[in-house]
Order: C-alpha cells, then sequence, then structure tokens
C-alpha cells in the first residue's frame, strides 16, 4: 500500500518515448512541476501532451516544447505560449483544440468507462468536422469520444503514503478528473504526510486511482499573467 518514491526520476523510470500523458494544472496554477522538469531531463520524445493549455515559453509544459519533446498537444487554450504557435503554423507540432468544458467531460467519461456522449458545444463549427451528430429534443449535439492515457501527472498540495489527495483551492483544476482516466498515476505533493493524518472527508482524489506519489521540491508557482491596477487614495 506503501506507494512512495523518492523523486519525481524515480516516479517516471517506465515512462518511454511515443506515450500520452494527461498533465494537470491551469494556466500555471496546480501544474506538476517537478515531473514535467523529470521528463525533460529523462528526453522521451514524441509525446501526445493533455492538458487544459501548453505552458509559458519557459515554464510548464513550454520546456517540453523548447526542447521538440512533445509531438501532438490535446489542449483547450494555448495563447500565452508563442513557442507552441510558431511550431503548430510552422508544422512540427500538431494540435487538437477542444471547448475547456467538453475536455474536461471527455477525460470524466474515459475515467468513467463512458463510450462517449454528446454536446451541443461546437456543432456547426470546425470542432465538429468528421463527428456524428444528432438531433436531440429540436437541438443539434457532436458525439465526443473519451479520453483516457498511459500515464497521468497530478499535482496536490497534502498527500499520504497511499495516495490520498488534497488539492488546494484553484489548483484543484483539472487534477481530480485526470486522476481517474490513466493507467499510471503519478502525484506530487508539497506535503507528504503519514496514514491517518488526512481528515477522510477532505479527501478530493482517493488513493485507490494513485500508483506513486512523491514530495515534490522548489516549486516555483508563477503567475501565468500578472494583472495590476494603479492604488486609489
Amino acid at each position: 500500500m506503501d506507494k512512495v518514491v523518492a523523486n519525481a526520476d524515480e516516479a517516471i523510470e517506465k515512462l518511454s518515448d511515443g506515450v500520452m500523458i494527461m498533465m494537470g494544472g491551469f494556466g500555471l496554477c496546480g501544474i506538476p512541476e517537478n515531473l514535467i522538469a523529470a521528463v525533460r531531463r529523462k528526453g522521451s520524445k514524441n509525446l501526445t501532451v493533455v492538458s487544459n493549455n501548453a505552458g509559458v515559453n519557459d515554464f510548464g509544459i513550454g520546456l517540453l516544447l523548447e526542447t521538440r519533446q512533445v509531438k501532438k498537444m490535446i489542449a483547450t487554450y494555448v495563447g500565452e505560449n508563442k513557442l507552441f504557435e510558431q511550431q503548430v503554423l510552422s508544422g512540427e507540432l500538431e494540435v487538437e483544440l477542444n471547448p475547456q468544458g467538453t475536455l474536461v467531460e471527455r477525460i470524466r467519461a474515459g475515467g468513467a468507462g463512458i463510450g462517449g456522449f454528446f454536446t451541443p458545444t461546437g456543432y456547426g463549427t470546425p470542432i465538429a468536422e468528421g463527428k456524428e451528430a444528432r438531433e436531440i429534443d429540436g437541438r443539434m449535439y457532436v458525439l465526443e469520444k473519451p479520453l483516457r492515457a498511459q500515464f497521468a501527472f497530478i499535482k496536490a498540495w497534502k498527500g499520504d503514503r497511499w495516495g490520498n489527495l488534497i488539492y488546494r483551492k484553484t489548483a484543484r483544476n483539472f487534477n481530480p478528473v485526470m486522476a481517474t482516466a490513466a493507467e499510471t498515476v503519478i502525484a506530487e505533493v508539497e506535503e507528504l504526510v503519514e496514514v491517518g493524518q488526512l481528515e477522510p472527508d477532505s479527501v478530493h482524489t482517493p488513493g485507490v486511482y494513485v500508483d506513486a506519489i512523491f514530495q515534490g521540491v522548489n516549486y516555483e508557482k508563477r503567475i501565468e499573467r500578472r494583472t495590476v491596477r494603479p492604488r486609489t487614495a
């Protein structure tokens, strides 16, 4: 039951080229910083990465784009990363854009064993090209298929040795749903505690979903876009 590994490098020992990885986070909030850095050090290539966004040029998933380790991105918003834009326009990087709610529901469906779902979002747009459409109660819907991956990299605030996780505020975002939809789930946490120290009713991801856990180090927790206004008198 003890799922603790020493660090991110040990956690991804079995990571090979060409796999699909789900990476939690929203913008730069709640991203698996240590695991991303470990993938860069390991040098795994031709990766398909499922994430809400693509980080920024020099941080988050942007670090893997910089080293050309990502072959395809399945994402919703990529507007903060100029390197991503350049690679897509040059044909180096394949991208599959999803409406944000559609992406999270595809992941949830993958975790729940659901074969697909119909949504009105995207009907009549390029998002719906090549997909089955159906009229339901007078409204047109598009069939979206579930998403599962070989790996999910999760970032949590606290976790115990059995892999039970608690996220902090908005860092919860995509992490819990991704933890249900991968063959191997690796969690990095800011604080690793002993079993029994987490309040059971506060656990967001039960340890049954987690295969390995470690305490992360040197978190930067960057702000993606700092917006301020003049101080009023």
